[in-house]
């Protein structure tokens, strides 16, 4: 399954959403994003004046993670910089839901990770 068939998903573009950092500990895996929020989120909001769609920071969380392969280290990935200075770390292309677990693909690498369960949160 597609993340776009999750509700949880419901006006998130993962696509043109941006990762600005990641964290691998125990048994949980999180990706800090910056988020492409469109009208049909209940995140909404005006988009400033020089960004074509809101943008807000969010949260990837897989939680109770069995094993992760293909979490490349941080150094080992070529950053981008914009206009303003941030750093991110490039773009989602996929995440697929699986009966074992997750694969997230981007500018990252290919992540398999197995486990079942996934949060994602906006911060308000």
């Amino acid at each position: 399954m597609d993340w776009r068939q999750l509700e949880t998903f419901k006006g998130i573009d993962l696509n043109d959403s941006f990762i600005l950092d990641w964290s691998h500990e125990s048994d949980r895996l999180s990706f800090e994003l910056e988020v492409s929020i469109w009208p049909d989120s209940a995140y909404n909001v005006e988009p400033k004046p020089d960004e074509y769609t809101c943008y807000r920071k969010a949260i990837l969380w897989f939680e109770n993670v069995k094993a992760v392969s293909g979490l490349k280290a941080k150094d080992a990935v070529i950053t981008s910089t914009d206009a303003g200075g941030s750093v991110d770390y490039g773009n989602i292309d996929s995440l697929i839901v699986l009966n074992e677990g997750f694969v997230l693909e981007g500018d990252i690498g290919c992540i398999k990770i197995f486990g079942r369960e996934l949060r994602f949160e906006i911060h308000t």
